[in-house]
C-alpha cells in the first residue's frame, strides 16, 4: 500500500475551500498551525472540521504570529523580546498556545513541537533536549487527560542535520511522562525526490521513518512535491523511470507514496481535479526495487 494522501495546509491560500475539497475527496487527516494562513489557518479550519467529524487533526506549537505574540505577553506567558523572536517552546507558551488552538479547532490528535531546532541557537543538544523535555511534559499533560489524541515533533532539518534521533525523541517522551506509557505518536519531516535521504535510508531498512514506525509512532511526510526545486529534477527519463504516462509531480508524489514506513503524505491539493489526479497516480505503489532504482539513478545525477 502507498502512504495516505492528507491536506497540509502549510502555504494554501483558500483554506476553507482546501478542506471542503480534500474533506470530500476523503482525506483522513488535515495538517495545520497556528501561524499558517497569516494566523487564520484555525479560524479557516474550525467549521469545517465541525462538518467531519471523523477526520483526523494535526496541529503545532511553536512560531507565532505578530498578533499572536502581542497575545501572549498579555496572558503573561511571553516576555515582548520572547515574542519578538517568533518562536518559542517554554512551556507557558506551550501550554497556552495548545488552549488556544483547542478552543478554535475543537479537537487535536496529534500536537507537533514544530521545528524545535528552531529554539536551540547553535545546535546544543542539551539545551535542544531540554526544551523539548519541557515542551514534551506539558503535552502529556493534555493527553493524560484526554484534551489532545498524542503529540510529536515536525521538523524541518532537526533529523537531517543530527541534532535529533528518534531514539532520543522517544527516550524524551518517556522522560516527560515519567515512564514508558507516553503519548509520543507522531513525527513530520521533509521527504522528497529533492530531500530523498530517508527515502534512501528506509529502502535499506533504516532511518528515522522506519524507527519510528518500528516504535508505532505514525509518520508523515512534509513538502513531497518540494516546490519549484523539484521542477528541474523530474526529466522525462526519471518519469517514466518511476511510471510511464504520468506527469511529472504525480510521479514525484508515486515515489515519496512508496516509501516504506511512511504512512502519510501531505498535499496542498485544492481543486477537486488535483485530488483525483493524485489519487490516481498513488493507487498503485512502486515496488521497492523500482524506487532503489529511482534513488540510485537520483544519487547518480
Amino acid at each position: 500500500m502507498t502512504a495516505a494522501l492528507a491536506l497540509g495546509t502549510y502555504r494554501v491560500r483558500a483554506v476553507n475551500q482546501a478542506a471542503r475539497t480534500a474533506l470530500a475527496a476523503g482525506a483522513p487527516w488535515v495538517d495545520t498551525a497556528p501561524n499558517y494562513a497569516h494566523g487564520l489557518a484555525h479560524q479557516e479550519l474550525a467549521s469545517v472540521l465541525a462538518a467531519h467529524p471523523s477526520v483526523r487533526v494535526t496541529t503545532k506549537t511553536g512560531f507565532l504570529t505578530t498578533a499572536q505574540g502581542r497575545a501572549a505577553v498579555e496572558a503573561n506567558v511571553l516576555t515582548p523580546d520572547q515574542a519578538g523572536v517568533g518562536h518559542s517552546l517554554a512551556p507557558a507558551f506551550v501550554r497556552w498556545q495548545t488552549e488556544q488552538s483547542l478552543k478554535v479547532l475543537g479537537r487535536a490528535d496529534l500536537v507537533f513541537v514544530h521545528n524545535p531546532e528552531q529554539a536551540a541557537s547553535g545546535h546544543d543538544p542539551t539545551r535542544l533536549h531540554d526544551l523539548l523535555r519541557g515542551a514534551f511534559a506539558v503535552l502529556e499533560e493534555f493527553a493524560q487527560a484526554g484534551r489532545i489524541g498524542g503529540y510529536g515533533v515536525a521538523t524541518w532539518s532537526g533529523l537531517s542535520s543530527g541534532a535529533l534521533t528518534v531514539a532520543e525523541l522517544l527516550g524524551l517522551a518517556e522522560q516527560a511522562a515519567g515512564s514508558a506509557s507516553h503519548h509520543f505518536s507522531g513525527l513530520q519531516l521533509p521527504v522528497s525526490l529533492v530531500m530523498a535521504e530517508p527515502i534512501a535510508k528506509a529502502l535499506h531498512g533504516g532511518g528515522p521513518l522506519v524507527e519510528a514506525s518500528d516504535a508505532r509512532v505514525i509518520t508523515f511526510a512534509s513538502a513531497p512535491l518540494h516546490g519549484g526545486e523539484l521542477l528541474g529534477l523530474m526529466t522525462p527519463e526519471l518519469v517514466d523511470l518511476i511510471r510511464p504516462g504520468l506527469s511529472a509531480p504525480a510521479a514525484a508524489l508515486l515515489a515519496v507514496a512508496s516509501c516504506p514506513g511512511l504512512d502519510v503524505v501531505l498535499l496542498s491539493a485544492s481543486t477537486p481535479n488535483h485530488w483525483h489526479d493524485a489519487e490516481r497516480a498513488v493507487a498503485v505503489p512502486l515496488e521497492r526495487d523500482r524506487l532503489r532504482s529511482v534513488i540510485d539513478a537520483l544519487a547518480a545525477g
